[in-house]
């Protein structure tokens, strides 16, 4: 079975976010990063993985995906800050 993902992408320190799913993270960034997804991450530049979730499977990180979602923003900030007090992009760290 495959495993699922949940992502924060910013756009930058504080600024927009997105929640989204995945079972190929590194894939999914790629797309987002140049612009090959339309609607919201393309239209306001949110390409910057800052916190990501692996789950043992796609169902599994849909739910977690729904619950951080349900969230508040500074939940989310949380999250990323949990990880990722820097706010550097991991989609670097994912590739290598």
């Amino acid at each position: 079975m495959k495993k699922g993902y949940v992502y924060i992408l910013f756009n930058k320190r504080n600024g927009t976010l997105y929640t989204g799913v995945t079972s190929d993270i590194v894939k999914r960034i790629y797309e987002h990063k140049n612009k090959l997804v339309d609607g919201f991450t393309k239209t306001y530049s949110v390409d910057k993985l800052g916190y990501y979730e692996i789950s043992d499977n796609i169902e599994s990180a849909i739910i977690r995906e729904k619950q951080i979602k349900a969230g508040n923003r500074k939940n989310k900030l949380k999250l990323i800050e949990s990880i990722n007090p820097n706010w550097d992009d991991l989609y670097y760290d994912i590739i290598n």
